[in-house]
């Protein structure tokens, strides 16, 4: 027994059958061991969960860094976003894990620290404001997160229903065109009738260059100035 068996045997239940089969007891039967053996390793649930988003973490790849490439930055968060993504898709109920408060296992803050990184070396990012630091940090995990999220729950609908997104779309097609031709969507209509379709990597991608997009624009000093007298 260790807490690294315990760990994987307890993400193998996760990836099975989701987060609500994951319970120390359960873990233990897995293990084919007495629940009160875990606790030797692991106290509560909470510390399990925080063990096993730790692991998928560590999944993870780093991005390797070239000093003094001013696209470097992008290609960083590019890479540690992806990597994000393509962890909750191996395991999907990671993605129910993300947001909150802040991981401090060291997959987690590795993970964090690389982000930080790039950002900081964002043209649009003043290296002595961390203000905009956490506010670019924002930008790019609430984006990553929500898509992942948002994926993964498409995933888990296609499943339960047995309908893929293109079936949804064709069965509701005629609905949406009666309301589009009612003339008070224009917006919906624009998009639904000239977007492109486009796989989840690529919608992924490009939601994400929206962010770094922005962010690589040169920051500008706070406007400001005195008060008359």
């Amino acid at each position: 027994m260790s807490r690294d068996r315990i760990v994987r045997a307890a993400v193998g239940l996760a990836d099975d059958d989701g987060l609500t089969a994951v319970s120390l007891r359960k873990v233990a039967s897995a293990l084919d061991a007495g629940p009160m053996r875990l606790y030797r390793y692991v106290d509560t649930k909470e510390e399990l969960l925080d063990l096993m988003l730790d692991a998928v973490y560590a999944e993870i790849p780093l991005p390797e860094h070239g000093e003094g490439d001013e696209g470097d930055w992008k290609a960083s968060v590019r890479t540690l976003a992806h990597g994000l993504r393509g962890a909750a898709l191996r395991h999907e109920w990671f993605a129910d894990l993300l947001g909150g408060r802040p991981q401090f296992g060291p997959a987690a803050l590795g993970h964090l620290e690389a982000v930080l990184a790039a950002l900081r070396r964002a043209p649009g990012i003043a290296d002595d404001d961390p203000n905009a630091l956490m506010h670019a940090l924002q930008a790019v995990n609430g984006y990553v997160f929500g898509a992942v999220r948002h994926e993964i729950v498409e995933l888990r609908v296609e499943r339960e229903s047995g309908q893929t997104e293109h079936q949804w779309q064709a069965a509701s097609g005629p609905y949406l065109r009666r309301l589009i031709a009612t003339g008070r969507y224009p917006a919906l209509a624009h998009l639904v009738t000239r977007g492109a379709d486009q796989d989840p990597a690529a919608m992924f991608t490009a939601g994400l260059d929206v962010i770094l997009t922005g962010l690589a624009a040169p920051s500008r000093p706070a406007a400001g100035g005195g008060q008359g007298t």
